[in-house]
């Protein structure tokens, strides 16, 4: 008898290109003995790896940061992926993965502000501005799992344009280190991230308002529960 898996029929294609690039990628491991949760874990090492080079600072130091951060995002696609066609979700791979998003993410702006020298204009360190944008970073990421838990995976779904999505503006992280504009950039984002995690906080306040409501049958709400980590 066969115990190996098999790929998973009838699953959507990917909206994003490097979401469909990914699960080209990783459809050979679909029988394998590597899982979702090992991709992950690459994604967060290698993100780890990116964050610290920036922190490092100096041209080519932040330059090899942010390709690696660009690789990490690339990356973080994979383990949705071998998921999604193996038959290999899980409630655990999922908030790893989450977890790992965010702890990527607060690196990669506490490591860009760490890596600039101080500037005289500025009253406040850029490590501290850093910090911030990377704290509301966290933020974002916590309410967004909890919005995740109260409305499913549509409540929390990113807009997409020819393929791409919000978060795809990683990928050009490469263009703000090669044109030395990294204080800028970490200066708008400790101002736009708060404000957006603001914003994220007004959504969560919405849902769980409509959360509260009457709420629906067990049997129905477990059903949507089952279908939010399937589609990890």
């Amino acid at each position: 008898m066969n115990s190996r898996q098999s790929i998973v029929i009838n699953v959507p294609a990917p909206r994003t290109w490097d979401a469909r690039l990914a699960r080209r990628l990783v459809t050979p491991l679909v029988n394998t003995w590597v899982t979702p949760n090992h991709l992950t874990t690459l994604r967060l090492l290698i993100g780890v790896a990116g964050a610290l080079c920036l922190a490092h600072g100096g041209f080519a130091w932040t330059n090899s940061g942010a390709f690696l951060i660009v690789l990490s995002n690339f990356v973080d696609h994979t383990d949705g992926e071998l998921a999604r066609i193996g038959g290999k979700s899980s409630r655990i791979g999922h908030f790893y993965d989450l977890a790992c998003d965010a702890l990527v993410t607060v690196m990669l702006f506490v490591g860009m502000g760490v890596g600039m020298t101080h500037v005289g204009s500025l009253k406040v360190s850029p490590g501290w501005l850093g910090a911030v944008a990377g704290v509301a970073v966290a933020l974002i990421f916590f309410l967004r799992m909890r919005i995740e838990e109260m409305a499913g995976k549509a409540g929390t779904k990113q807009a997409s344009v020819g393929g791409f999505e919000t978060e795809d503006v990683l990928y050009l992280l490469p263009i703000v280190t090669l044109t030395s504009i990294v204080m800028p950039f970490v200066v708008v984002a400790s101002i736009g991230a708060p404000l957006f995690a603001a914003w994220v906080v007004v959504d969560y306040w919405r849902a769980a308002r409509r959360a509260a409501r009457p709420a629906v049958a067990p049997a129905k709400a477990s059903s949507e529960t089952s279908q939010m980590w399937a589609s990890k």
